[in-house]
C-alpha cells in the first residue's frame, strides 16, 4: 500500500492544484483503486491493455469465458470476447462513479474501445459504440482517427455517445476529431437534445508519435539529437492545445501513451487530460520532479528545428499537416492498427483456448 497520501503526491498535487486530469491507463480494477486514491478521475483500456488485464488473472477470466461460453451455447469466440472486454469495463466503472458524478460527466469516465478490425467501418463503430454506451452511465467508447472513424464520431456524438478519439498522432487528427464531436453536438443542439453531461476526448498518443519517429529517422538514415525526439510528443500537444483555445472546442484533449516524465511534467497546468499506466504513476509519485504548471512554457525552438528535418513530425505538428484522406495510411496510424488488431487476436487467442484447451 502506499505511503504517502493525496495531498503529498506529486499526481495528487498535479490533480488538486492545476486544470490538469490524471487517468488511469487500464481497466484493471486494483491498478484503477490505486490511481483514484491519487486523484485519478477517469481510466481508459485498448485490446493490448485488456490482453494484459486477462494475463493478470488468466484462471479467472478463462472461468469465466466458459461460464458465459455455457450461458450461451451459440455464440462466437468474437462474441464471448466482447462480453470479456465489456465485463472488464463493467467491474471497472463504479470506482470512477464518484467523480463522474461530481463532475456532471466531464470526468469519471471509463473508455472502451471499439474493434480495432473495423477501422474502415464507419457503420459498424457507430453499432458497437453504441452497445457500449449502455453498459454504464460513465462509459466512453473509443473511436479511431482514420476516415471512418472520424464520421463515426460525429454520427454516435449526435446519437448522445462521449467518444474518446484513438489512434492519433498529430494536431490534424486531433482537430478533425474535435470537428466532428462539434457537428455531432451542434446536430443535437439544433433537436434541443441533450448534451450536459456528455464528456467526449480527443486522444495524442504521443509515445507511439516518438517511437516511430525513432524508426522514421532510422530508415531514412537521418541522426536526430536525442534530446529532440524526447519533444515531439510534447511540443504536438502543446501546439494542438494553441488550436483548442483557438477554435473553442468542446471536448477535452487527452495525451496518452507515456514514455517518460517530460510526458507528465511538461503538460502539468494544461486543461486537459493525462492517462498514465499504473507503473509510471508509481515512478511518478517516488520522484522528486517538482509539480508546477510548465503548460505555457515553449519547446526549444532549437529542438523543433531539428524535429522538423522529420517530415513526419511535421506532418505530427501542423494543423493542415494531413487531411482526412491520408489518416488511414500515415505510418503511425498503420503500425498501431497493426499492434492493436494483433492484440485483438490474441484475446480471441485466449477467449479460445479457455473454451478448449
Amino acid at each position: 500500500m502506499p505511503t504517502m497520501t493525496l495531498s503529498d503526491s506529486p499526481l495528487g498535487r498535479t490533480v488538486a492544484e492545476t486544470a490538469t486530469d490524471i487517468w488511469n491507463d487500464s481497466c484493471n480494477v486494483d491498478e484503477l483503486a490505486y490511481a483514484v486514491e491519487f486523484g485519478a478521475v477517469g481510466a481508459t483500456a485498448n485490446p493490448t491493455i485488456v490482453v494484459d488485464n486477462w494475463r493478470t488473472d488468466p484462471s479467472g477470466w478463462a472461468t469465466r469465458t466458459r461460464v458465459l461460453a455455457g450461458e450461451n451455447p451459440t455464440w462466437s469466440e468474437r462474441e464471448l470476447a466482447w462480453a470479456i472486454v465489456a465485463e472488464m469495463s463493467t467491474r471497472a466503472a463504479p470506482l470512477l462513479m464518484s467523480a463522474f458524478a461530481a463532475s456532471g460527466g466531464r470526468a469519471g469516465r471509463l473508455s472502451i474501445q471499439t474493434d480495432p478490425t473495423r477501422w474502415r467501418d464507419a457503420d459498424a463503430l457507430i453499432e458497437q459504440a453504441l452497445e457500449f454506451d449502455g453498459l454504464a452511465p460513465n462509459v466512453i467508447v473509443k473511436l479511431p482517427a482514420t476516415r471512418a472513424g472520424i464520421a463515426a464520431m460525429e454520427e454516435a456524438t449526435y446519437r448522445g455517445v462521449s467518444i474518446n478519439a484513438t489512434v492519433s498522432f498529430s494536431v490534424a487528427q486531433a482537430v478533425a476529431a474535435a470537428a466532428a464531436v462539434e457537428r455531432g453536438l451542434e446536430r443535437r443542439d439544433a433537436e434541443n437534445r441533450d448534451t450536459s453531461r456528455m464528456g467526449p476526448v480527443i486522444t495524442i498518443m504521443m509515445g507511439r508519435l516518438e517511437d516511430w519517429l525513432r524508426e522514421a529517422a532510422d530508415a531514412d538514415g537521418l541522426s536526430i539529437h536525442p534530446a529532440a525526439m524526447l519533444w515531439a510528443g510534447v511540443a504536438v500537444v502543446k501546439r494542438a492545445l494553441v488550436e483548442w483555445h483557438a477554435r473553442g472546442f468542446h471536448a477535452r484533449l487527452l495525451a496518452a501513451a507515456i514514455r517518460h516524465h517530460l510526458h507528465w511534467s511538461e503538460l502539468i497546468g494544461g486543461d486537459l487530460v493525462l492517462t498514465l499506466p499504473s507503473a509510471w504513476q508509481k515512478r511518478f509519485n517516488a520522484s522528486s520532479v517538482e509539480v508546477r504548471s510548465r503548460i505555457d512554457d515553449p519547446v526549444d525552438p532549437g529542438l523543433l528545428e531539428e524535429l522538423r528535418r522529420l517530415p513526419d513530425f511535421v506532418h505530427a505538428y501542423e494543423p493542415d499537416g494531413l487531411s482526412v484522406e491520408e489518416f488511414d495510411a500515415w505510418g503511425p496510424t498503420r503500425k498501431t492498427l497493426r499492434a492493436f488488431v494483433g492484440s485483438y487476436h490474441d484475446l480471441l487467442h485466449l477467449v479460445s483456448e479457455a473454451q478448449l484447451g
